[in-house]
């Protein structure tokens, strides 16, 4: 499954911004979705998830300014950031999970299929 990314770009603090992950294909609402971002010099870290049947699970330091959502029949997730802040700044990477287990959607490790990522920039 190849994953698309895109949205990604330089903004202000306090801007908002809509990043997309598209996949091909027929068993897009057979995933659960991921976002996850590394900023430069740090390790990747979960942003948000989005399960199969809709629940959603947030990063604390995004909870309450960004919001997962998934449009099955158009094979496309997004995240829509808001009140971003410089710290935010980071590639963003989507990432699919087959698995259906909803209790490890915050780690990495358990998602297959990985987009090429897209850049967010934040300046202050």
């Amino acid at each position: 499954v190849q994953l698309q990314a895109s949205g990604g770009g330089l903004v202000q603090a306090g801007d908002s911004l809509r990043l997309s992950c598209t996949a091909p294909g027929r068993t897009f609402q057979n995933y659960a979705m991921g976002w996850f971002r590394q900023a430069p010099g740090k390790e990747r870290e979960f942003v948000a998830a989005v399960s199969r049947s809709g629940g959603t699970w947030y990063a604390n330091s995004v909870k309450g300014r960004f919001t997962i959502s998934r449009e099955n029949a158009k094979n496309v997730v997004y995240l829509e950031m808001g009140s971003l802040k410089p710290e935010d700044t980071a590639v963003y990477y989507c990432a699919a999970d087959p698995s259906g287990e909803v209790s490890t959607l915050t780690y990495s490790n358990k998602y297959k299929y990985w987009g090429q990522g897209t850049l967010v920039t934040v300046s202050s």
